[in-house]
């Protein structure tokens, strides 16, 4: 049944989002603004604004969902984003900050051709297909997000609600571009966290307390322990564990170092984003468990809606409205920067260097803003399957990046001999690896990211030990990056 108090406080959310866009509209005059918002940035919207696009309507939707059918050992999920969260605002981000802007890099694809002087092109080509395609995926999934969160709420057809949450995203990234969708994320991630914490707390009298949940999963047979069942249960924790490796590799996360004020300014978002991490992970994994006693009748994709359940069944529509807002939020506040990133390497990285070199600033920022209806077009194609679930899509793209670029990214930043070669190598045998890997089934013993992520590093290495870097250019340039970020902290 429709209810028309949470449809009103949608629409007002709606509102906020195209004022916030046509805002920034009239302040985005340069691709650089565009896609890295002139690297003014503060503490607090890069901090929330990075994990807000990084958890995505998987935190509400698609985590408790594991959690609700697989019992406590899914939180190994968790654990490992902790580790990685933690692990890429320490080593990543003050030297990412420093590097890309001493090579004047606004994409990632952009900062490895520079970074490794590479002659040919061939690494920013490819790093850019990467991008395109895994974030094709990715995108995909938050809007499947947004047709499971429509579709429960309004009664609406999925496909209906699929192009209803993809128009609203397209349009204030369309116009505001990264200032608009860090700005907005700001705001989306403060309200992520309130939803996620508050909604288990206050479901969980609801449930039977502690010993209701612990109850009902005896009566289900769903594991209480953080031991996985099976034979192998190491294997099965360091695959579960192993989405932390993919943080090093997220191009729309790594935006965000880029386009911070500052190495100083960094170094306070990263106690700002660590404790919004571990809020919204632990109450994600609550939502979950307390789920198993309030919505035994979920199973199957239908499982990804035990937050959206939980929301109406404990809270009055008005309130209930603002809190399913999160939800829109939590997928809205990834897929904008999914868009983003993705204009970003169709405009700088084909259309500038391959299809028109000579083309003009205002030509590239048009190009920029008519890219992200065209990436979020094929997205929505992609979403229009019912039957997928968020957790599986973002699985495989977020291994892609972590499996392609992780590798990469660290060793741009920490290995001096580092050579293009090598690390074209290391791209491409990692990406490869990782789509065989999973096209043989073998990611049902082992999450593919990890032997992605083993080969490129591989590969890197074996490249390095038969020849390394001798530019005495390249090597001035990292010493100096290294220096600069010490001078900064």
């Amino acid at each position: 049944m429709i209810n028309f108090a949470e449809i009103i406080t949608f629409v007002l959310y709606f509102v906020f989002l195209m004022t916030l866009g046509l805002y920034f509209y009239r302040r985005t005059n340069t691709v650089e603004d565009y896609l890295l918002g002139g690297r003014r940035l503060g503490k607090w919207v890069t901090a929330l604004s990075a994990q807000a696009s990084d958890m995505s309507g998987w935190l509400l939707l698609g985590l408790p969902g594991a959690v609700l059918l697989g019992g406590l050992n899914q939180s190994w999920i968790a654990i490992g984003l902790l580790i990685g969260t933690i692990a890429n605002w320490l080593l990543v981000a003050p030297r990412l900050r420093v590097y890309t802007e001493r090579t004047d890099s606004i994409t990632l694809p952009s900062f490895f051709e520079e970074r490794f002087k590479d002659p040919t092109g061939t690494l920013r080509i490819f790093s850019a297909v990467i991008t395109l395609f895994f974030f094709t995926i990715y995108a995909s999934s938050g809007l499947v997000g947004a047709g499971r969160l429509f579709e429960s709420m309004f009664t609406i057809d999925y496909q209906l609600a699929v192009l209803i949450g993809g128009a609203v995203i397209v349009l204030y990234t369309f116009l505001g571009g990264f200032l608009a969708v860090c700005w907005s994320d700001l705001f989306q991630g403060a309200l992520m966290v309130v939803a996620v914490t508050v909604v288990p707390l206050i479901a969980l009298n609801h449930a039977g307390g502690v010993s209701g949940v612990g109850a009902a999963m005896a009566e289900a047979e769903i594991s209480a322990s953080l031991i996985p069942p099976g034979s192998a249960p190491i294997l099965a924790i360091i695959s579960t564990a192993a989405w932390g490796l993919g943080y090093f590799g997220q191009p729309h996360i790594l935006a965000r170092f880029m386009g911070a004020r500052s190495v100083g300014d960094i170094s306070k978002s990263t106690v700002i984003a660590v404790v919004w991490v571990v809020f919204s992970l632990t109450f994600a994994v609550a939502v979950g468990l307390i789920g198993i006693p309030l919505f035994p009748e979920l199973s199957g994709p239908a499982s990804e809606t035990v937050f959206i359940q939980m929301v109406r069944l404990v809270f009055h529509p008005w309130i209930a409205g603002v809190l399913l807002a999160a939800v829109l939020s939590a997928i809205m506040s990834t897929i904008d920067s999914q868009l983003l990133v993705s204009s970003s390497s169709l405009t700088e990285d084909f259309y500038a260097k391959v299809l028109r070199r000579d083309t003009s600033p205002r030509e590239l920022f048009f190009v920029g803003r008519i890219s992200v209806i065209v990436i979020a077009l094929i997205a929505m194609g992609l979403a229009m399957n019912p039957e997928a679930t968020i957790l599986g899509l973002v699985s495989y793209a977020w291994g892609g990046f972590g499996a392609a670029f992780g590798p990469v990214i660290l060793m741009a930043l920490f290995s001096r001999r580092t050579t293009w070669k090598s690390a074209l190598a290391g791209m491409l045998t990692g990406t490869v690896v990782l789509i065989v890997w999973d096209a043989v089934g073998l990611g049902a013993v082992m999450y593919e990211i990890v032997p992605g992520f083993i080969a490129n590093f591989a590969a890197i290495f074996l490249g390095n030990a038969i020849t390394q870097q001798q530019d005495t250019e390249i090597l001035a340039g990292f010493d100096e990056q290294v220096s600069a970020v010490k001078a900064e902290l």
